[in-house]
């Protein structure tokens, strides 16, 4: 492939591209090792296998806090997670949506095959195993963002997944177009612009995704809208020590018994649901190399776990080891690393 075979960076720089506006993280890729390295840094441990000589370009730029947006060139590969590291990986919110520009290939999730062909888009989730077996040269734009920003039902998301979104219907040809040029143009946004523009993204694919996925039973009660509500409110505000099921049922004008009853249609029971939020993050936090230097009592206290004792009893019980030890062998096997 021209584009990604060309580079004449060394193997696996990582550098800001003198041929995008802004800072936009670039890693020139020859070899599986290095795609897997970038790929655990950027969204997710992956398994890569090339078919023949890898090359790949990868350049990413970040749209606020939550959304990031790359634009991938490789040579043909199959790359996967098993069900064993998407349990690891911490990342149980994380979506990622992927428009092909070029090259062909197909997605696996859930029992589901996406065909994908020049235009074509696909979704597929973190928390489930999936299987990206791209057969040509491909060059791709993927945008990668917390599950909760997309205002779509869970079950319309889960169902949305690993199904292709035709390239010739208009809410995907808005989109793709849309991709593109926030992706030339971002790194002329100021950081509140980039911000509003991702969120903008999202809304745009929620419209796309919608005319691909089959109706699901039971329209949106005002049950599952508070408990969205409710559910993000928890996420936002987990390094709170005064978030308790009571706390979260005044702030939603809500009895406690009736935020229980919300938090029974997901089969949890809202203090577990806070505390789960908790630990999600504090493993995310460990196994991040910026936060290395921080005390594992300063992680327990940025998620609302103050008393270091209590932090080390909870995350072994949902861990089944300590806070230092999954931090140690997290950062012992590296990013990207299976």
């Amino acid at each position: 492939m021209s584009d990604a075979a060309s580079q004449d960076e060394c193997p696996g720089e990582r550098h800001i591209a003198p041929g995008y506006p802004g800072a936009v993280h670039v890693h020139s890729l020859r070899s599986a090792e290095e795609l897997q390295q970038a790929a655990g840094q950027s969204y997710l441990p992956v398994i890569a296998e090339p078919r023949a000589d890898f090359r790949g370009r990868l350049a990413l730029q970040t749209l606020g806090d939550a959304v990031s947006l790359s634009e991938a060139r490789t040579t043909a590969l199959r790359t996967f997670q098993t069900v064993r590291m998407a349990a690891d990986s911490g990342r149980d919110d994380l979506l990622l949506f992927c428009v092909h520009l070029a090259g062909s290939g197909r997605l696996l999730q859930h029992e589901r095959t996406a065909e994908l062909g020049p235009g074509a888009g696909v979704l597929y989730e973190g928390r489930s195993a999936w299987d990206l077996d791209i057969v040509t040269d491909v060059h791709s734009l993927l945008m990668q963002f917390p599950r909760h920003l997309l205002p779509m039902r869970p079950a319309e998301i889960t169902e949305g997944c690993a199904r292709r979104v035709d390239p010739r219907s208009p809410g995907m040809r808005l989109l793709s177009g849309y991709m593109g040029q926030l992706h030339l143009l971002a790194g002329d946004l100021s950081g509140e612009q980039r911000h509003d523009a991702g969120l903008a993204a999202i809304e745009l694919l929620a419209m796309a995704l919608r005319g691909a996925v089959p109706a699901v039973p039971g329209e949106q009660s005002a049950g599952e809208v508070l408990l969205g509500l409710m559910r993000g409110h928890v996420r936002d505000h987990l390094a709170d020590p005064r978030l308790t099921v009571a706390e979260l049922a005044r702030r939603h004008h809500v009895s406690v018994r009736h935020a229980h009853v919300l938090f029974g249609r997901i089969g949890v029971t809202p203090g577990a649901y806070i505390r789960e939020q908790r630990l999600l993050r504090a493993r995310a936090m460990l196994s991040d190399p910026k936060h290395d230097a921080r005390p594992v009592s300063d992680i327990g206290a940025a998620v609302g776990l103050g008393e270091l004792r209590t932090f080390e009893r909870a995350f072994q019980r949902q861990f089944g080891m300590t806070p230092a030890r999954w931090r140690h062998e997290h950062r012992t096997l590296g990013p990207g690393t299976p």
